[in-house]
C-alpha cells in the first residue's frame, strides 16, 4: 500500500492546516457587524448599508471593480469607525481571534497609524491600542483551543509625507509588538523612492520593512523597491511576471530583474483574490502564482483584505488547490516560505517551522492511515478463488 499524500486536501483539512499570514491589512479585515456597531456607537452615518450581511456584500462588490484606486476607496468606511482606543483594540482582538480560528499560527498585520488620528489619538496611542488588542485576541484564541502569534507592521501612506515619522515610530516599538514597516496606497505617481529617507533610516537601525510594489504599476516599482530602497519583501510583486517570457514550446526565460528576485530568494507576498479584484490578474488560473511556483520563486499566500475580498487564508488555499491541484505538500511549501520570511528572529522562525508547521502537516498527511475500515464485502471478481 502506498501513502496518500498526493491526494488533494479537503476544505476541512485546509482549515486545520497551520498557516502563516504576512500580508493582511487591519482596516481591511473587520467583521461587518463590528463596522455597523462601531459606526452606531461613534455617530458615523456614512455607511452604504446598516445591515451587516448587506454591508459585507457591498464591500465585496465595491472592491470587485478591477481598479486599485476604486478598491482603496472602500477603506474610508472602515477607517472612519477606527478612531478611538476602544475601537482599535476591539478590531485588533477580533482580527487575531478570527485568524486563529482559521488555522493561522503566525500573522503580521499592517495598518497606517496616521489614518486613525481624527478623534485626537496620538500615533503612540494608536500603536498601543492595537498592540493591546492583539494580545487580547491571542488570549481569547488560547481559550478556544487555538494558538497564534500576531505582530504589527506600521504602514506609511505613499501619497503622504509622514514616512520617516512612521518609520521612527516602528523602530521605537520594535520590541513591543511592532515587527516592521511598510508603505501602501496607490502606486502610480507615488514611487517608493519618494520615501527614501525612511528606508535609509530603517536600514541604519537594522530594522525590517516590506514595500507594496509590482501590483498596479509594474517592473519599475519592483526595481525601485529593491535596488533603491532595499526592501526585505515585496508586497504583492505579481508584475514580476512581466520580466518572464514563456515560448510556445513552454521554454521559460527570466529577465535580469526576475532572475535577481529568484536568485536572492526575495519573498513575494501573493494575494490571489485581491489581485483579481484590482485587475493585477485576470483569473485564478492565469494568476502568476502558478508559473512562479513552478519556477521556485520564494512565494507566500496571503489575504490582503479579508472583508473586501470576502476571504480568509483557507479560502485562498481552496482556490489554489482547485485551480492548480495543490496538495498538502504544496501548502506546506508556501507556509514554510512565509515563516522563513517573517520579521522575527531566526531561532523563533525555525522553532515555528519545526515544532508547529511541519508536525501539523505531518499529522494531516497521516490521517488516511486511520480511516475506519470498510464494513462492506469487496465486489465479486467473477471467479472462484480456488
Amino acid at each position: 500500500m502506498t501513502s496518500e499524500t498526493t491526494t488533494l486536501p479537503t476544505p476541512e483539512q485546509i482549515r486545520r492546516a497551520p498557516k502563516v499570514l504576512l500580508h493582511d491589512h487591519l482596516d481591511g479585515g473587520l467583521r461587518p457587524a463590528t463596522v455597523v456597531e462601531l459606526a452606531r456607537a461613534n455617530g458615523y452615518e456614512g455607511l452604504p448599508e446598516t445591515d451587516p450581511e448587506k454591508l459585507g456584500i457591498w464591500f465585496r462588490e465595491a472592491a470587485d471593480s478591477g481598479s486599485l484606486e476604486r478598491y482603496l476607496e472602500t477603506f474610508a468606511h472602515t477607517c472612519a469607525v477606527m478612531q478611538t482606543r476602544d475601537a482599535l483594540a476591539r478590531v485588533a482582538a477580533e482580527c487575531a481571534e478570527d485568524l486563529a480560528a482559521d488555522g493561522v499560527v503566525y500573522a503580521e498585520i499592517r495598518y497606517a497609524p496616521e489614518q486613525h488620528l481624527e478623534q485626537g489619538l496620538s500615533l503612540e496611542e494608536v500603536v498601543e491600542a492595537v498592540n493591546e488588542g492583539f494580545r487580547e485576541g491571542e488570549r481569547r484564541a488560547r481559550e478556544n483551543g487555538h494558538r497564534i502569534r500576531v505582530g504589527a507592521l506600521l504602514t506609511a501612506m505613499r501619497h503622504a509625507a509622514r514616512a520617516l515619522e512612521i518609520a521612527e515610530l516602528a523602530n521605537r516599538y520594535r520590541d513591543s509588538g511592532v515587527f516592521g514597516f511598510d508603505i501602501a496606497g496607490a502606486e502610480a505617481g507615488y514611487p517608493p523612492t519618494r520615501h527614501l529617507d525612511a528606508f535609509e533610516y530603517l536600514k541604519r537601525e537594522n530594522n525590517h520593512f516590506t514595500i507594496h510594489a509590482g501590483e498596479a504599476f509594474g517592473l519599475p516599482s519592483i526595481w525601485q523597491a529593491l535596488q533603491w530602497c532595499g526592501a526585505d519583501r515585496l508586497g504583492h510583486g505579481v508584475r514580476i511576471i512581466d520580466d518572464i517570457e514563456v515560448a510556445d514550446d513552454g521554454a521559460v526565460k527570466l529577465g535580469r530583474l526576475a532572475s535577481y528576485v529568484r536568485d536572492k530568494r526575495i519573498p513575494l507576498e501573493m494575494c490571489p483574490t485581491s489581485n483579481l479584484q484590482t485587475g493585477a490578474a485576470p483569473s485564478y488560473a492565469e494568476h502568476p502564482i502558478g508559473l512562479l511556483r513552478r519556477l521556485q520563486f520564494r512565494l507566500t499566500v496571503n489575504t490582503d483584505n479579508r472583508l473586501m475580498s470576502g476571504t480568509n487564508m483557507s479560502r485562498e488555499f481552496e482556490h489554489l488547490v482547485k485551480t492548480f491541484r495543490y496538495t498538502l505538500d504544496d501548502m506546506q511549501w508556501f507556509t514554510v516560505n512565509a515563516m522563513k520570511s517573517a520579521f522575527i528572529p531566526f531561532d523563533e522562525r525555525l522553532a515555528m517551522i519545526n515544532d508547529v508547521i511541519k508536525p501539523g502537516y505531518a499529522e494531516l498527511r497521516a490521517e488516511w492511515l486511520f480511516r475506519p475500515a470498510s464494513t462492506t464485502l469487496p465486489a465479486s471478481s467473477g471467479s472462484d478463488s480456488e
